[in-house]
């Protein structure tokens, strides 16, 4: 034994048994051919012979004529265990093929469930969920600080109308005030006296809008 032979690959195995099936089926249809050309000579020939009324030369041919046929019928058997035997070989390689998908498949899992450690996914679920609780928190705290930095930017709005509100009236009766003042170095004291008395009554007023 050649220990140093190439292995046969299964599928060059399967090639060439039905390559040689093959030429075995074609020789014995041919071999099948040609009997059955000589079993309408034969036949031919014993209708001749019977016709000359030669029966001991009729029954010869007779007999002859059944062997023929006999070895017609064992080469159509053996033609048909031919391609009985084509197609089992055809059904092992399938088999043979399955079996050696169903081996990598077998190899495969295998090596996934050596990575896919139990306690190792166990724990990467619970980092998963661990981290997820820590973004959700997180993303909830600055949704909170945000709608409070909103919530603070609305009031502190707010605050300045209302603050530019008042000012706007004070302004007002400020200008008036204003306007109607005396003008002048003659009436700079009665100007003093009356922005004194303006001034006192704008802190009056801010003092009512305080309280």
């Amino acid at each position: 034994m050649n220990i140093f032979a190439k292995k046969t690959d299964p599928k060059d195995a399967l090639r060439a048994s039905k390559r040689e099936m093959a030429n075995a089926t074609r020789g014995i249809e041919r071999e099948i051919g040609a009997l059955q050309l000589e079993e309408k000579k034969l036949l031919a020939e014993i209708k001749r012979t019977a016709k000359t009324g030669n029966e001991a030369a009729t029954k010869i041919l007779a007999r002859q004529l059944i062997r023929l046929r006999q070895q017609i019928s064992n080469l159509q058997g053996s033609r048909a265990q031919m391609r009985g035997i084509a197609t089992h070989t055809q059904a092992m390689y399938a088999n043979t093929s399955v079996a050696a998908g169903m081996k990598g498949a077998s190899k495969a899992m295998g090596a996934m469930n050596k990575q896919m450690e139990p306690a190792k996914q166990l724990k990467i679920m619970q980092d998963f969920q661990k981290q997820s609780a820590q973004m959700d928190m997180t993303s909830e705290m600055m949704s909170d600080a945000i709608d409070g930095a909103l919530d603070d930017d609305n009031a502190e709005e707010e605050t300045e109308d209302l603050t530019n509100q008042v000012l706007d009236e004070i302004g007002v009766d400020i200008s008036s005030q204003l306007s109607s003042a005396p003008k002048g170095r003659i009436a700079g004291k009665n100007a003093q006296s009356a922005e004194s008395s303006d001034v006192d009554e704008l802190e009056k007023r801010l003092a009512a809008l305080r309280g």
